[in-house]
């Protein structure tokens, strides 16, 4: 019986060679959708859940009290994770780190003549008993035993010394370190696996970091990431309340507020509003699935519609095999392994359509994905298979087999009062999807060019940013400064170059902080998060930052290192009226306010602008540079700062990146998905247009007397256009209506994630469904057009 089932099903694909072929590739073209989205949303499901405590690891967030809100911010106290470690029972192991982010960490490492490119980070004693990663030499115990000791990963080993062997008790030198230079391995480790967020190939000792930053002793001021393992058993949300005012103990009076989120799922749900966690990339995997489930839908309501519209051509095999005495489980069991044989053809070519383009989603996500048929991916794949076919075909099944064979076989059972209302309702389910995806791309698209646009108070374009690396001879700070401001003055010099500067901060997305900020009239009760940046002469000329009041750094007026300069939205929170002049106290120092910048964006758009001031620091560590290159001139400037950069630092390459390229990075996810969904929309709407074209090319067929007849009476071929398109138009028509509506609630609660955003445009909307009327007209139009051509002799000769 499966024989026979198998060479009726390949009899009729063969002999209705264009309704398979228009199967095929909308089934096809859905299952390749869903698998490269699978890909994607698999690979972010697992990020960062490497750790083999995952259940007991959590990260230590503080919610601070701001003037328009609460901000909930990663960067903690610098004792903290030691003193959540002595104070709380129910913390097995804390350790802080300083992510490369906040310092620079990515640097040159050197053995002799070797110089290698790595990112380094600041961590605790207990990293190892925290994280899984594997020491494979040395003691962790003893690893960070001596301040200047480091551990190295494996791979930098091999670049390094050719091999991860006998490498224990070798010195090197890093670049960024200028009060000394040179680091003895204590211990080799694992590489850290592709799914984590903060790949490192070097880990200092985070007792060095607190030496060169004292004013972490103070709990004011904030720096490092503080992470826990927790001890099994231990109820998160009563150690949560327990925790919460740790800080107010410490700082009688504070407002800030800890919490615990865990590891694991920092990385999906990154986004808070008001301190409470409010989505984040996770919404992007909850976007991607549902297109996957919306294009899958549509590819099988394309061969539900196609499947029972040809029912006219199968009518008499059915009634039949009814007539010699097959059941109706027969017949369903013969239809429904139909829709499995081409479900699985269309996988196969599924598959080679995934293989095509997984290099191209790979350029766009920045991943390594890759098909690897493991176990998982079999399972997932022959699960797909197996859904979308007994969905694809279960209801042509039930359908097909419930005709009567008597009336069948009269001639009566071409039609059924329920066929046709079900087939539009698929069709207008299906529009109105694919109205939905092409709303959402147009907002998804806009808010992205939005975000690449949006003039954040400061000129990125045609900025360079790079480290002034140089390995320390030991003759201290002041040297350094010598050479460093002869760099920048050279750099000046140059043809091409607009102006230069130093500072030592994450520019596009600072997230350091301090509450240790005092001024007259300040309430003793009243505690505000303040950042600051750490800046040298002439920044903020170099980006464009415009000044509201007062002037900017320069030693023209005085000792600029006891001033000090504020955004608006600090002056705001301070309540000052009347600022420059005001003396204000920052770390235990008196400095004079003389000048408020405009507000400008330093951190996400997803978050409001903050209360920042700058600091002009005098600190070895304030290393980075930025130059403003004049338009046009770019490639040969480059060249010659190459050239000085080699003069200065000889044996160390210059490596610069734009800051406008850095900014766009800080929106890696929503510009992947702004490109991702315009690739799966024009798949959907291709896919809903096969179907149309597929139905319409069977409507003709269907009604060809009816045409011939018309024509013959007298009708015009636009005449006949319209007949076949009114009900269509009717259909498209009423799945936007539906789709709408429901776009502008989706759409609207995502653009509500952030502070800064596009309007909500009655464009887009009527946009998406002037599109979708256009595409299905212009689909139907190229069957309606052909059938009202056709010779009405040809219709009728066999009458």
């Amino acid at each position: 019986m499966i024989r026979h089932n198998l060479k009726i099903a390949f009899r009729n694909f063969k002999r209705y060679k264009s309704s398979f072929f228009i199967n095929l590739t909308g089934l096809s073209a859905g299952l390749a959708c869903t698998l490269l989205i699978y890909l994607w949303v698999h690979d972010e499901l697992k990020t960062d859940r490497f750790n083999e405590k995952d259940e007991q690891l959590f990260q230590v967030m503080k919610n601070v009290p701001a003037a328009n809100g609460v901000m909930t911010l990663e960067n903690t106290q610098g004792r903290l994770a030691e003193a959540l470690a002595e104070e709380i029972p129910e913390i097995e192991y804390a350790v802080s780190i300083v992510p490369s982010s906040s310092f620079s960490g990515s640097g040159i490492i050197s053995n002799n003549d070797v110089h290698v490119r790595a990112a380094g980070q600041y961590v605790g004693r207990d990293f190892f008993n925290v994280f899984s990663v594997n020491l494979i030499q040395g003691d962790k115990k003893k690893l960070f035993s001596d301040k200047y000791y480091i551990g190295i990963s494996e791979s930098l080993a091999m670049k390094l010394f050719n091999s991860p062997g006998h490498v224990l008790g070798k010195e090197v030198e890093w670049d960024h370190d200028m009060l000394k230079g040179r680091y003895v391995i204590s211990g080799i480790f694992k590489d850290p696996p592709a799914g984590s967020t903060a790949p490192f190939d070097i880990l200092f000792n985070y007792g060095l970091y607190l030496e060169k930053n004292p004013k972490l002793e103070n709990w004011s001021n904030s720096d490092p990431n503080t992470y826990v393992i927790v001890r099994k058993g231990t109820n998160i949300r009563q150690l949560t309340n327990k925790i919460s005012g740790f800080i107010k103990n410490k700082i009688p009076g504070s407002g800030q507020s800890l919490f615990l989120q865990k590891f694991s799922k920092r990385y999906l749900y990154n986004h808070f509003e008001n301190g409470v966690q409010a989505g984040g990339r996770i919404e992007y995997v909850r976007l991607f699935s549902i297109i996957a489930i919306f294009i899958m839908v549509i590819a099988c309501i394309n061969f539900m519609n196609l499947f029972t519209a040809q029912t006219t051509r199968r009518l008499r095999e059915i009634g039949i095999k009814k007539a010699f005495g097959s059941g109706r489980k027969t017949l369903i069991f013969q239809f429904m392994g139909e829709a499995v044989i081409m479900t699985f053809s269309s996988a196969m070519v599924a598959l080679l359509i995934v293989w095509l383009f997984l290099p191209q989603l790979n350029e766009i996500t920045g991943k390594r994905l890759a098909l690897n048929f493991d176990l998982e991916m079999i399972f997932t794949i022959l699960t797909i298979i197996m859904f979308v076919g007994l969905v694809a075909g279960s209801y042509p099944a039930l359908y097909l087999s419930g005709f009567k064979p008597l009336r069948v076989l009269k001639g009566r059972g071409s039609s059924s009062p329920v066929e046709m209302p079900v087939r539009k309702i698929l069709v207008i389910f299906q529009f109105a999807l694919s109205v939905i995806m092409i709303v959402s791309v147009s907002v998804v698209y806009k808010q992205s060019e939005f975000i690449n646009r949006k003039n954040l108070g400061y000129n990125r374009d045609n900025i360079i940013c790079f480290e002034y690396g140089m390995r320390s001879d030991g003759r201290g700070d002041e040297l350094y400064f010598q050479k460093l401001n002869s760099f920048l003055q050279e750099v000046k010099e140059l043809s091409g170059v607009v102006n230069a500067t130093n500072f030592r901060h994450n520019l596009i997305n600072r997230q350091g902080g301090t509450t240790d900020v005092n001024w007259s009239g300040k309430s003793p009760d009243y505690y505000i998060e303040f950042t600051d940046l750490a800046v040298g002469f002439d920044f903020i000329e170099t980006m464009g930052i415009e000044m509201k009041e007062g002037y900017s750094f320069s030693g023209e007026f005085g000792s600029a290192r006891s001033t000090v300069i504020f955004n608006e939205a600090a002056i705001k929170s301070m309540g000052l009226n009347n600022p420059i002049g005001e003396v204000v106290r920052i770390w235990g120092e008196d400095r004079e306010i003389i000048g408020v910048t405009k507000d400008f964006h330093f951190q996400s758009l997803y978050e409001n602008i903050k209360p920042l001031f700058f600091d002009l620091s005098m600190n070895p560590r304030v290393s980075n540079i930025a130059v403003k290159i004049k338009a046009g001139r770019e490639k040969e400037t480059i060249e010659k700062l190459h050239k000085l950069y080699g003069e200065h630092i000889p044996g160390l390459p210059l490596e610069y990146s734009f800051l406008d390229k850095d900014y766009q990075m800080l929106y890696k996810s929503e510009n992947i998905a702004a490109s991702l969904m315009q690739y799966f929309a024009a798949m959907a709407i291709l896919i809903s247009c096969l179907g149309l074209f597929g139905l319409a090319a069977f409507m003709a067929e269907r009604r060809n007397r009816e045409i011939g007849i018309r024509k013959i009476l007298g009708s015009s071929e636009f005449g006949i256009v319209y007949l076949l398109s009114r009900d269509f138009t009717k259909m498209v028509s009423s799945a936007i209506i539906i789709a709408l509506p429901v776009s502008y609630l989706l759409v609207k609660n995502w653009l509500d994630d952030f502070a800064f955003k596009i309007g909500l445009s009655w464009i887009y909307f009527a946009g998406a469904g002037l599109a979708a009327l256009s595409i299905a007209w212009i689909t139907v139009s190229l069957q309606t057009i052909r059938a009202a051509r056709i010779n009405p002799v040809h219709c009728l000769k066999e009458e």
